[in-house]
């Protein structure tokens, strides 16, 4: 799936990843190829990405929002 994360200052991140891990505001939670759409609010964390060369990426956001739609994943952070 294609995954951007945007903050206010910059993209910090563009690319095509396997799987992502977010620190939801309810809770963690994981998104893999095709899923479900969806918008979820972010807190404080790490966001763990594994990309398709199975490298693993990891950011600290402050919080911020998630969108999923037809497997892209647009995140606006802090």
């Amino acid at each position: 799936m294609k995954l951007e994360i945007i903050t206010p200052d910059k993209k910090l991140y563009e690319g095509t990843v396997r799987s992502a891990v977010f620190p939801g505001s309810e809770g963690s939670f994981g998104l893999l190829d095709n899923h479900a759409p969806m918008i979820a609010t972010l807190k404080a964390g790490k966001v763990e990405l594994l990309e398709d060369n199975s490298k693993k990426v990891e950011f600290t956001i402050k919080g911020g929002v998630v969108e999923v739609l037809k497997n892209k994943v647009i995140v606006l952070a802090e």
